[in-house]
């Protein structure tokens, strides 16, 4: 077993991809600073690449102390040989208690080959993790369904406790690597919040330039050429039919229609809940999303036939195509002109979870047709018999 007084330090292995850093990284890094304010210890990010000194003290900014800068030619591409060589061997030099590692595509290649080399365990696919064990016991008060009075606990285990989804997301398992160091987690992208960016922080981040040894003869494989399947920057702010084009579907099913009808038979409001699926992008590229939430419409009934008068949609649930539904969501803000039906929610799954919170994207979605004047029938606000 390993001296683990030797052992100190959280550090994050920070994924760059053509000289550009990942948004995972910044989420992971703000995510070590908590464990590492709890452990009393440095937040160390590992970069490696090919002339990439330049984009590491963005790292400070987001709770970073210090940034390993690891350069070379070689670097350039990632390989799995080249990387978890130099990876481990920065490990088996500066002995982190803590390794975290973003579960991407390439994460989870490189977390169970560095695990392997290290003789340590790995927690796949992390959802939620802790140091203080009080922290823990609140966690599992809000997100599960354990009887916590018939747990004993050693509150004073320091031991970090990564807890991901099992069994499809029916299941919610903490794991603890009690006998071996580092502890090491891949995490999986957008669960974990970004803290704000601090410039200050950035400036003051240490850059280490540490030596190491990697030669042609540890590459077993070559990189010939690097194809973008996507670029998430040349979407921005640009709509569906730009981006997809006409071939784009989003498709959507809804249920239990509510529809009240206006005395004066003219205007009238419904309520549908729905379930949609639709594509759309992320940091990865193009991705498929699941929403559930409901849709509220005014009609009024012109020239013979009824029409859509106002609209609004709701997601209260969005999630990508792949995770499960029970993952965290971070709440969207509320516009305020739909501040009071923003504590809508659909009842808590009987499910341990790792968040349950709702997405409250409240869109006004008018102009079908012009809006006549005055809203005689029901006062202009949107309350849907919420």
């Amino acid at each position: 077993m390993a001296d683990f007084n030797e052992y100190k330090g959280v550090w994050v292995f920070c994924e760059q991809r053509q000289g550009a850093l990942m948004s995972t990284d910044f989420e992971l890094v703000s995510e070590a600073r908590k464990l590492a304010d709890e452990l009393g210890c440095e937040v160390t990010g590992l970069l490696l690449g090919d002339n990439v000194e330049g984009i590491a003290k963005e790292l400070g900014g987001y709770g970073a102390d210090k940034v390993m800068v690891c350069d070379s030619p070689l670097l350039k591409d990632y390989t799995t040989d080249a990387y978890a060589k130099v990876v481990c061997d920065m490990v088996n030099e500066y002995k982190p208690e803590v390794l975290l590692i973003g579960a991407t595509n390439i994460g989870r290649d490189l977390g169970p080959r560095c695990a392997a080399r290290l003789h340590t365990g790995l927690t796949a696919d992390a959802t939620h993790l802790d140091i203080d064990t009080a922290k823990y016991v609140e966690f599992l008060k809000e997100s599960s369904t354990i009887d916590l009075s018939k747990q004993k606990f050693d509150m004073e285990d320091r031991n970090l406790k990564m807890t991901r989804p099992a069994f499809g997301g029916h299941l919610m398992a903490t794991i603890i690597c009690p006998r071996f160091r580092p502890q090491m987690s891949t995490v999986r992208p957008g669960v974990m919040k970004k803290a704000p960016f601090d410039q200050a922080k950035a400036d003051a981040c240490e850059i280490v330039k540490p030596a190491f040894q990697l030669a042609e003869s540890d590459i077993e494989t070559e990189v010939v050429e690097v194809v973008k399947a996507a670029n998430p920057d040349k979407f921005e702010g640009k709509s569906v039919e730009e981006i997809f084009g006409a071939g784009s579907l989003d498709v959507n099913n809804f249920t239990t229609p509510i529809v009240e009808l206006a005395e004066d038979m003219k205007t009238a409001k419904g309520l549908w809940y729905f379930m949609r699926g639709n594509t759309n992008y992320d940091e990865t590229g193009i991705a498929t999303y699941h929403q559930w939430g409901w849709m509220g419409i005014d009609f009024i009934y012109e020239d013979g036939a009824w029409k859509i008068w106002h609209m609004v949609n709701a997601e209260d649930l969005n999630f990508r195509a792949g995770t499960t539904w029970v993952e965290k969501a971070e709440p969207l803000p509320v516009l305020p002109e739909y501040a009071a039906i923003a504590d809508f929610k659909f009842p808590k799954p009987n499910v341990p979870a790792e968040v349950y919170e709702h997405w409250h994207d409240r869109r006004k979605n008018v102009d079908f047709p012009g809006v006549p004047q005055p809203y005689h029938s029901f006062a202009d606000t949107f309350t849907y018999g919420l």
